[in-house]
């Protein structure tokens, strides 16, 4: 089952969806949610941001740049007690702070928010 016709059909309450889609369609389902948090997504770029496990969240961006040479980027976030650390591809962790983890913070409760009311309720 697709998660655009997770959307779509409203006739049946969502947690039968829920109950019968796997690990998978439910994390696509998901970064469906998470990469409308950043505004429109520019044409030809694919973008995903979701929570991987309770203390990771992944973003993921792919476009062509203007050269015509494909860009990728990964950026891991990992909320630690420490403090929330990002890893952008193969680099080490790098503690964020003030804006960045202020945007982080705020686009993960927005992310929480909106999958809960969209996918679980």
């Amino acid at each position: 089952m697709s998660a655009k016709k997770l959307f779509l059909d409203f006739l049946k309450p969502k947690s039968e969806y829920t109950n019968r889609l796997s690990y998978d369609d439910l994390v696509n389902a998901e970064s469906e949610i998470g990469r409308t948090l950043f505004g429109p997504i520019p044409v030809g770029h694919q973008r995903e941001f979701f929570q991987h496990r309770k203390n990771i969240w992944i973003w993921y961006e792919r476009f062509i740049d203007a050269a015509g040479v494909a860009q990728e980027m990964t950026i891991r976030y990992e909320v630690r007690p420490a403090g929330v650390f990002k890893k952008v591809g193969g680099n080490g962790y790098q503690k964020i702070e003030g804006d960045e983890l202020d945007n982080f913070r705020n686009a993960a409760k927005k992310y929480l928010e909106l999958v809960k009311l969209k996918l679980y309720c």
